[in-house]
């Protein structure tokens, strides 16, 4: 087979590729919403959880934070496999999971505290309990506020779910390797792929990017 040969079957690949689509896309949207209540949890706990609660809260987030996000699947999985008897897939979005909700937490906890504090005050003095304060008035602000930051996020979880490709899960990475092996065309298709990464990115910046529009707070 020629080298226009080997082009073309790696064309012909795409399709295949793109059967991983859907494993990317599930692993990521599953890891954001599992995240984004950790974080949110751990976000709470900061701000108003006294000082135990917050110790906790740091603690965690800076751990997790100072770790790389292969260690943390790595460990997941291993441990998942000797005592939690964890598939390789779900290790992976527990070990997205738990590697978002450290910095979604800092995410939360800055749009938190962006809220002015005479608004919890008028809302007490006008009888609203701490908790109806927090959950009437300061968060939904607060989660309007932070979606800029939240969709970098959301795309660099995107991205990191090709990690599941260490693991053998047939992602879009993985699919893509046994093409480069079947067709040593490497540099095509990890080009395919890398394209088809930035299309997704793009897709979900902008959507992010509309829905903060929508959303935005008028000044």
């Amino acid at each position: 087979m020629g080298l226009n040969g080997k082009a073309g079957e790696v064309f012909k690949s795409i399709p295949y590729i793109l059967q991983g689509l859907e494993v990317t896309l599930k692993v990521t949207i599953l890891a954001l919403i599992i995240g984004a209540a950790l974080g949110l949890i751990l976000a709470l706990m900061r701000v108003y959880g006294g000082g135990f609660c917050s110790r906790i809260s740091v603690f965690y987030s800076r751990i997790i934070r100072s770790l790389p996000l292969i260690v943390i699947l790595f460990g997941l999985y291993y441990l998942g496999a000797d005592i939690l008897d964890l598939s390789a897939y779900t290790a992976v979005i527990l070990a997205l999971s738990v590697h978002t909700a450290a910095y979604q937490s800092e995410i939360f906890r800055g749009a938190i505290q962006s809220i002015s504090i005479g608004q919890m005050e008028a809302a007490l003095a006008l009888g609203m309990s701490k908790f109806q304060c927090i959950f009437s008035i300061i968060l939904p602000q607060a989660l309007r506020r932070a979606i800029p930051y939240w969709s970098n996020e959301a795309a660099i979880v995107l991205k990191d779910s090709s990690l599941a490709y260490v693991l053998g899960i047939a992602e879009l990475l993985r699919r893509g390797e046994y093409v480069s092996a079947r067709t040593t065309m490497p540099l095509l298709t990890y080009t395919i792929v890398g394209v088809i990464y930035f299309i997704l990115t793009f897709v979900l910046s902008r959507g992010l990017f509309f829905v903060e529009r929508k959303l935005s707070i008028p000044e």
